[in-house]
Parts: structure tokens; sequence; C-alpha cells
């Protein structure tokens, strides 16, 4: 999802570049509804993850079959690899476009990949949003500057949200060294409510539900909601919230994408390679916080020294104010009969 949404803003500025060229963004199949209905581009959803990560069926490789045959039916000019790794570069290969360009070898992921590449573009850039847009600059020549707000559709409402404002966040991340403790998502959403009277709402998918109630259970009474959703519904709670409270992950880089205020926190991975770029956004992450990008199997020692009080203190001065209502018209007016 992060993937996706760091790409996003490189493939508006590609079609604005060549306006008169037809685009197909190839995309896993559960992030397609994050291009759903974008009038720039058209979206093909190709589920490489699956066929990469498992035993291939007979009926896999039919599918496999059929989506190359799929591919080379549009007969490319151009095939652009955003995510550099083995599997995406291969998969732009079988389609055998007449050039395949990607990054140069200091910023592929999987090096061996330049292999399947027929040209490569420097892109020195820190963050990968901007790394993306070096690379659409250096292949079309365009000398501008990332559209301020990109496409995204505009979301379901699911009717579990609370009725006036709330905080949201989606406390899981791909990786546990990226998450907060749960104590302390717990600690956080009482202080909300008693200081605020706003309640936390925490989302997640449907195999979620049980790490989300652990942390509701924590916490006062009415002080935190649990809500299950579907891509879509994500998108219509972040729209509709408050604030966002997020880890490194993927609802956090929506939010700052749709530009909502709240606070990023950050421990093992750096905020300058993929962090908020969002001015409403504030990141926390300790001075002290080594960058290890270690898919490990517990919460990192500098997620934990981010404390509640701390998270907090950034978190209630990027909420809007409560709205407050004004009577017009004189008191004779307004009287009871």
């Amino acid at each position: 999802m992060g993937d996706v949404l760091h790409t996003l803003p490189a493939v508006e500025l590609l079609c604005e570049a060549w306006p008169e060229t037809r685009v197909t963004w190839v995309v896993e199949p559960s992030w397609a509804p994050l291009l759903e209905r974008h009038p720039d581009f058209d979206v093909l959803p190709i589920p490489l993850k699956r066929w990469t990560r498992r035993r291939l069926s007979p009926q896999s490789w039919r599918g496999v079959r059929d989506a190359v045959r799929g591919l080379r039916d549009r007969r490319f000019d151009l095939a652009v690899v955003f995510h550099p790794l083995i599997k995406a570069t291969a998969l732009a290969r079988l389609a055998r476009p007449k050039e395949t360009v990607g990054f140069d070898t200091a910023n592929l992921r999987e090096p061996l990949s330049r292999l399947l590449l027929s040209r490569q573009i420097t892109a020195n850039r820190e963050h990968v949003v901007d790394k993306n847009l070096a690379l659409v600059r250096e292949l079309t020549g365009l000398r501008k500057e990332a559209p301020n707000e990109v496409r995204l559709p505009p979301g379901d409402l699911s009717p579990d949200l609370p009725p006036g404002e709330f905080l949201l966040t989606s406390p899981l991340a791909g990786w546990r060294s990226k998450e907060w403790p749960p104590e302390y998502f717990a600690r956080l959403a009482a202080k909300a409510w008693e200081r605020r009277g706003i309640p936390l709402v925490l989302d997640g998918a449907p195999n979620d539900r049980k790490a989300l109630q652990k942390i509701s259970d924590l916490a006062p009474a009415d002080a935190c909601v649990v809500h299950i959703s579907t891509l879509a519904e994500l998108i219509g709670a972040s729209r509709r919230a408050s604030a966002v409270l997020g880890v490194d992950s993927g609802p956090l880089h929506l939010a700052d994408l749709l530009g909502k205020p709240g606070v990023a926190l950050f421990g093992p991975t750096d905020p300058k390679r993929n962090g908020p770029r969002n001015p409403k956004m504030r990141t926390l992450r300790r001075g002290d916080a080594p960058t290890s990008y270690g898919r490990e199997s517990r919460i990192a020692d500098s997620m934990r020294a981010l404390t509640p009080d701390d998270v907090w203190s950034e978190l209630a001065d990027v909420i809007p104010p409560k709205p407050t209502l004004t009577l017009v018209g004189s008191p004779k007016e307004t009287q009871s009969p």
C-alpha cells in the first residue's frame, strides 16, 4: 500500500508530461481500490505476490499465462519500473515493451534486476517520493514540481464510525518492529477522551480484530472504537477523521497524501526516506533511534521510547478546535413563546 501511494505523485507527473500517451498501471489487486476511476491512467490488477510466494497450481499457471498475454496484446512502447525488485522488472520485460526503464544500480533493492533493464536512470534523492519523481523528470525532461494534490477516491463511510469528531489510527504494521505498544495506544485514548472527549478509532482488516480489541479492552469505556474496514472504508474514515495517529505503514501514507493533520511515529525506519511530507503532519522519532529496517518479531525499543505523554502533547496541538455555534438574532427573536 505504501509503495503504491509513494508512486502515485510520479505517475500523475508522467501522465502530465505525456498527455497523449495511454498509461497502464500494473498493481496488486488488493491495492487497486486506491487507484480506481483515476482519469489519467488505466489500472491492471495482477496478483504477482500470490504467484511468487506460493506453489503455483495449474490454475495459477494459467493465470500467469493469461496475464502475460494480456500485457503483450497491449503492445507497450515503454515500461517504467518504480518498484526495484526482480519480480516487478521481470513482469515488465515479459510484456515485451520496446524499452524497460528503471533506477540505477545504487537505487535498486535487488541489484540483479538491473540485468532486465534496457535503460537505467540515476535518481539520487533521499525520500522515496522524490526518487520516483526524479526518475520521471529525467525520463520525460519535464522540470516541474510534484502535483500539490493527488487524486484519490472518495472512499466509503462505515456506519461503525462515531457520529462526531474522532481520532483515527491503524495500529498494526507489516513489521512488528515498527508498531507502538498496545498499552500506549490505550493510554493515549484515555488522555484524548478525558481531556477532549474525542474517541480513538482503531482501524484494521478483519483478521486484525483480536489485536484491536486488546487495545480497546485496555482503555476506558467509550474511549476506543474498533473499526473493521475495507480499503474503501479506510479512505472514507481517513477523510472524515479530525486527526490521524500513525506508524510507518500504508494508512499513515494515505492520511499524509490526503493532507490530514496528525502525528507519525517512527523508530527503526528513517522518516527522511518515507516519512510524511504534508506540513500538517508532525513526525516523532528519538534522535538516538538506530535505523535498521529490521523486520523483527518484537516492537523496537525506539518505538517504546515514544511515550503516550509525548505523543498526546503533539497530537493535541494539531487536532482542529471544536466548531462553535453562533446564534444570529436579537434576544427578543430568540425567546421562547
